[in-house]
């Protein structure tokens, strides 16, 4: 039986692993491993295809968020609005930093953070949001920012799902003060290990940040802060440089992905397909359906039966976590949870494998 992973990098390996092992080689040959020049043209990179003035790469997202939230002085007794439905560095970079996560419900058709109900949640102690644009798609960033100016807050965009996504015509982390990349294998630009990457255009958060993540020295042994140390390995720069140079390639074939699903799963009962708001383009880290009538766990069981692999982003929402098991109520967060369940998507998946998980899909309903 042909097996379907829910990701796979086969297929990009297979087309740049001539050239990708031609620079892991040059830079072994340069002896320069930490910080060099790949590590700098990366940056440069970045940043131009961004459109924003700085980026300081580092060694994952999650030091990302902390070093953003050091960087822009979030500390014990602020508050930052986080999502629930969401991976829990976010809420955990919060804890990092000693402030305290508030947590806020999200939309049922975007899954991102519900910008209504954000007004509720501001007290004199809140200091920053930082909004997730999940599974790929924007954040409506517009009103978000509104608020965040009305209140004089922070805008810390996590972006480790959205590399490449746009708002209004605006990449995704180029909008709010501050923006989150990782770099992790699975991610739409992904490394070979563990990465991450900040992007701003102040140049005192990218001052700050440039000292954190190299233990809170501006020149080696001339120590003016306690940092941390957070280097984007060379070996990765170089890597993340080749990759970078088909990223648009990689979306496109991601939007091409939910375009074939779409046409063959949209008529169906019992499910709800993913939504791209108007003025975004959904980059697809994930194809993530809800799966009606509490049947997702028989779908997703039915499916491995049949050598399709797929995923539940989250099963459980932050603020139900064993390190809160908060009594507040967070009702879409709540239902998305039992409902959510992400298909195989990655660009390189054939419309003969998108056609058997349809017809298999079609089959259960």
């Amino acid at each position: 039986m042909h097996q379907i992973p829910p990701f796979t990098t086969a297929e990009e390996t297979k087309l740049l692993k001539k050239e990708i092992m031609q620079e892991i080689e040059r830079v072994i040959d340069s002896g320069q491993f930490i910080l060099g020049p790949d590590v700098k043209n990366l940056e440069k990179e970045v940043a131009e295809y961004l459109n924003v003035k700085y980026a300081i790469g580092l060694n994952s997202g999650t030091d990302a968020l902390i070093i953003a939230l050091r960087a822009l002085d979030i500390q014990e007794g602020d508050e930052v609005i986080v999502p629930s439905f969401t991976f829990f560095a976010t809420a955990e970079a919060v804890e990092h930093v000693g402030a305290t996560p508030v947590f806020i419900d999200v939309d049922e058709s975007t899954y991102n953070i519900d910008i209504s109900l954000m007004e509720n949640l501001i007290t004199k102690k809140t200091k920053a949001i930082i909004p997730v644009h999940l599974f790929g798609h924007a954040v409506n960033m517009d009103p978000l920012m509104e608020i965040a100016n009305n209140y004089n807050l922070i805008v810390i965009e996590d972006v480790a799902q959205a590399f490449g996504g746009e708002y209004k015509g605006q990449k995704t982390g180029s909008i709010g003060h501050i923006g989150c990349f990782s770099f992790f294998p699975t991610k739409n630009l992904g490394a070979y290990g563990d990465g991450g990457l900040i992007v701003t255009d102040d140049e005192e958060i990218y001052e700050m940040a440039s000292m954190l993540r190299a233990h809170g020295s501006k020149k080696k042994y001339h120590n003016e802060l306690v940092g941390y140390n957070s280097r984007l390995d060379s070996i990765q720069a170089a890597i993340l440089r080749v990759k970078l140079n088909s990223i648009e390639e990689w979306n496109e074939g991601r939007r091409r992905v939910d375009q074939q699903y779409k046409e063959l799963l949209s008529d169906l009962d019992g499910i709800i397909l993913p939504t791209e708001m108007g003025g975004t383009k959904h980059v697809y880290h994930q194809f993530t359906i809800r799966v009606l009538n509490g049947k997702r766990d028989k779908l997703q069981a039915y499916l491995k039966e049949q050598g399709i692999g797929t995923m539940v982003y989250y099963p459980t929402p932050v603020h139900k976590l064993p390190l809160y098991n908060s009594s507040i109520k967070l009702p879409i967060s709540e239902m998305l949870a039992d409902e959510v369940l992400s298909l195989p998507m990655y660009p390189h998946l054939s419309i003969d494998e998108i056609n058997k998980i349809g017809h298999i899909i079609k089959r259960f309903l």
